[in-house]
């Protein structure tokens, strides 16, 4: 059997190993809605005043006058289905609301996290290289204040800044303004839709709608893959084979990038699969901020208005989103280091 398929066949039975995971959190996620505070028949009702029987019909359409083990079961077979519900907020089905906005989630959780592993890397490379130094206490300034500064504030400051006082950035409401027209949608992506078909005055337009929201989701990422980084270097600067390179008269940055970073970059890949995943989850304030239609903000006006099948399906999409993304952290271990295998 070849090295690929050996590799496929590990990676699918480390999935399948995950579907217990998935099912807990569909369990969960589906009670602990149900205890949230407030009655979702009662607001789709048109509020409190509403009368009793209007609500006990929503309460049917809805399948909440079910005993709670009965609407498990439905739900159950429903997700196994395909079938995450209908919302009704939106009227569509929470599959295809889903599916309209994660391609703008991920294009902004992707351009982040470029952005703060460009910046990251370098920056705790350089303070591992001179430790206790003006650029190590700088670079550890810098990640303090990165986690210190909540998402939301420095967001708006950047509004503010370059586009308020500077006019350098565009209007921040949502992903190009309304003077451009959207591209034919092939992948969701509007960097590539856009690239696809020829039109690069809606790239550039794009791009620069893109630029503050990925600015201000990356700032607060730098620091905890700035940190794993610096540790990282420390440790393999300090190790065995580095001191044998450096004795047998190896250049500098041979020493550094194949042998130091080489060796340092297991534990960068880590806790680089780790951010990707609570940017994607956790970036419902920038989106709010900057009126994005991902899929955080979705979740949070559903959740809002009590909303039970877009929150739950959300919460399913970011389950299996972070084994997947798991998955591919573990192949990559593989080709970082050959000594490690997916199981």
């Amino acid at each position: 059997m070849s090295q690929v398929a050996l590799t496929a066949r590990r990676a699918g039975r480390r999935f399948l190993s995950s579907l217990p995971a998935l099912l807990g959190v569909l369990v969960f996620t589906f009670l602990l809605m149900r205890v949230l505070p407030g009655d979702p028949a009662v607001f789709f009702a048109s509020g409190p005043t509403a009368g009793k029987e209007e609500i006990e019909t929503i309460r049917k359409q809805m399948g909440l006058d079910k005993p709670m083990p009965e609407q498990l079961g439905r739900y159950l077979v429903d997700v196994a289905q395909g079938n995450l519900g209908r919302s009704l907020t939106t009227g569509q089905p929470v599959s295809a609301d889903l599916k309209e906005r994660l391609p703008a989630s991920l294009e902004l959780t992707f351009a982040a996290l470029f952005i703060a592993l460009l910046s990251a890397v370098p920056l705790g490379i350089a303070a591992a290289l001179r430790p206790g130094s003006v650029v190590d206490h700088g670079v550890r300034l810098l990640c303090a204040l990165g986690v210190c500064v909540p998402t939301f504030v420095s967001g708006l400051l950047l509004i503010y800044v370059f586009y308020y006082l500077l006019g350098y950035a565009p209007d921040p409401t949502g992903r190009v303004d309304i003077f451009t027209s959207l591209p034919p949608r092939a992948t969701g992506f509007l960097l590539i839709d856009f690239a696809l078909a020829g039109d690069f005055e809606g790239w550039r337009a794009a791009a620069s709608q893109l630029v503050l929201p990925a600015f201000t989701m990356a700032l607060f990422v730098v620091a905890p893959l700035a940190r794993i980084t610096r540790a990282a270097m420390l440790s393999s600067l300090g190790s065995d084979f580095v001191r044998t390179a450096r004795s047998i008269g190896l250049s500098r940055w041979r020493i550094i990038v194949v042998y130091a970073l080489r060796n340092a970059i297991l534990p960068v890949l880590t806790i680089t699969g780790i951010v990707f995943s609570t940017m994607l989850g956790a970036n419902v304030l920038v989106e709010k901020v900057f009126s994005w239609p991902g899929v955080a903000s979705y979740a949070l006006d559903a959740l809002l208005a009590s909303d039970y099948a877009p929150v739950q399906g959300f919460v399913l999409l970011m389950a299996f989103i972070f084994v997947l993304v798991n998955l591919v952290i573990d192949i990559l271990y593989g080709i970082a280091d050959p000594r490690i295998s997916v199981e």
